[in-house]
Formats: structure tokens, sequence, C-alpha cells
């Protein structure tokens, strides 16, 4: 990441300004959504952040935390559109926008379909408070910290939250039904969650 910034700082590249998006984009777009009424208005807001980041892409070598400051950028810029708009917004708490559906091949992670069913209806069950930070650790790979300082919460708020969406996932999945694992002679019961649970590339697993 840091010599694809360098690349778009000291030569305009293009080329990688668009690498970069690519990488960003729908993980912000749904961020911004789960903060707004729309999936158009949190498009214009992840457009309006990349547009200026682009404007001042010198600066970029200088962001020691890059993926903090983009999701805190798309943050304070969902904010800023929610106070511009006509329409009243409703508290996170209260919306029901769903997130980035897990999407996974069953075939090629072995996981049974209603495992992997339990698992997506557990997580669009989910408070959406709740879901959002879920999906920032578990699924964009954001630190507790990161999370923390993006929604403006503290490191334990974050904590508490993944901690009630582990119970929630656990005492919604089949514990009757084991998981299969990706290599063989190895299975693990859903009960095992509340020790380990890891989520990688859109699929929850236990470990």
């Amino acid at each position: 990441m840091e010599q694809l910034l360098e690349r778009i700082a000291k030569n305009s590249d293009q080329l990688a300004f668009g690498q970069l998006f690519s990488h960003y984009c729908d993980r912000l777009v749904y961020f911004a959504a789960a903060l707004l009424r729309s999936r158009e208005e949190a498009e214009e807001v992840v457009a309006d952040v990349f547009v200026k980041l682009w404007q001042h892409r010198e600066r970029l070598p200088d962001i020691r935390y890059f993926q903090t400051y983009l999701y805190t950028a798309v943050r304070n810029t969902a904010l800023n559109h929610q106070s511009r708009s006509i329409f009243p917004h409703e508290p996170l708490e209260d919306q029901e926008t769903r997130l980035m559906p897990c999407v996974v091949n069953p075939e090629e992670t072995l996981i049974s379909r209603e495992n992997l069913r339990q698992i997506e209806q557990a997580v669009n069950d989910l408070p959406l408070r709740c879901r959002l930070i879920f999906k920032l650790v578990k699924e964009d790979g954001l630190s507790y910290r990161e999370v923390a300082e993006v929604l403006d919460i503290s490191v334990n708020t974050v904590n508490a939250q993944i901690t009630i969406a582990l119970k929630k996932l656990g005492s919604a999945i089949d514990l009757r039904k084991p998981f299969r694992l990706p290599w063989p002679g190895n299975k693990i019961n859903v009960k095992n969650i509340f020790a380990a649970f890891n989520w990688t590339a859109g699929i929850c697993l236990t470990i």
C-alpha cells in the first residue's frame, strides 16, 4: 500500500489511483450506506472522498494510518452530507440498511450450505450498529482501535459490540451440525465459536 501511495503522490499515477479506488470502494460504500439513507448517497460520499484524495495526492505519503484516515474521511463526509439533506436521517441503531452480504462458494470453502445460511442470517439479524462494528473488524480488517477512532466511540464499546455479535451468532447457529474445514480430517463444532471466530474474505470459520 505504501508503494501505491508513493506512485500516486510522486508520479500522479492514475493507474495506481484506480487500483486504490477498486481496493476500497465497495467496503466504503457499504460503510457509508450504514450511515446514510441510500446507496446512491453513499456512492456520492465515497466519490467525494476520492476526489479530494486525488486533489491532495502529494500529501498521501504523510498519512500515517491511511486506512483509518480513509474510513474517518468517509464518516465525516457522510455526516456533512446528512446535515445538508432536506430529509431527516434515522439514528444508526434505528436504520435497517443491510451491509455487504457474505458471499461464498460452499464447495470451495467446504462449509455446508446450511451452516452458511445460518451464518449469513445471523449476521444480517444483528442490530445495525453491532453489525457495522462486526463487519469493520472481522471483514474489513480494522483493529478495535481503528474502529473506535473511525466511529468516535471507545475501544471498550467496540469490544462489547463484538462480544454481543459473537454470542448472538453462536446461539443462532445449529450446534448439532459441525463445520467442515478446508483440510482433511478436521471437524470443529460451532460450540467453539466463543473460543475463536475468524472472518476471512467474507467467510465465518471457527479455528
